[in-house]
């Protein structure tokens, strides 16, 4: 089972977690993204995030169903967060769940790996010295 989103709302973990538990797993793993306010010893007052929604929503299934075969999980839940958030809340979510705990927790780290590399999510953080773009070929810093 695959629960995948892109969302402007605060993100529930609690229900992702929900999601994906099962009478058969013995794990639950999670990872959560959250904003830091430190980056490189320079302060972050909050990001902004933006994406191709479809298409990031199509790797994210694709994503998914990755982590289902490679490891052998039974559920996935998966749920990134854009437009503007501040320091401490939650970027992004996933959830896995397997019959043993090596599986979920390796699905979990290889979901975040891949949603970094390849999931079409742009970044830009706002700080004391400007913005810039963060992870993308489109670096430029504004003032």
């Amino acid at each position: 089972m695959i629960n995948f989103a892109i969302t402007h709302e605060v993100i529930d973990v609690q229900h992702l977690i929900e999601s994906v538990k099962d009478r058969n797993c013995g794990a639950v793993c999670t990872f959560m993204g959250t904003v830091r306010e430190l980056t490189d010893g320079k302060k972050t007052l909050y990001l902004e995030y933006e994406t191709y929604q479809e298409m990031a929503e199509k790797m994210l299934e694709e994503i998914g169903n990755e982590v289902l075969e490679k490891f052998q999980c039974s559920k996935i839940a998966m749920v990134h967060r854009v437009g503007r958030l501040d320091i401490e809340e939650v970027a992004v979510a996933i959830a896995v769940s397997a019959p043993h705990r090596k599986a979920s927790f390796e699905g979990c780290r290889y979901a975040i790996d891949r949603i970094k590399e390849f999931v079409p999510i742009w970044k830009k953080e706002y700080g004391e010295d400007g913005a810039n773009w963060v992870g993308c070929n489109c670096l430029r810093k504004e003032g």
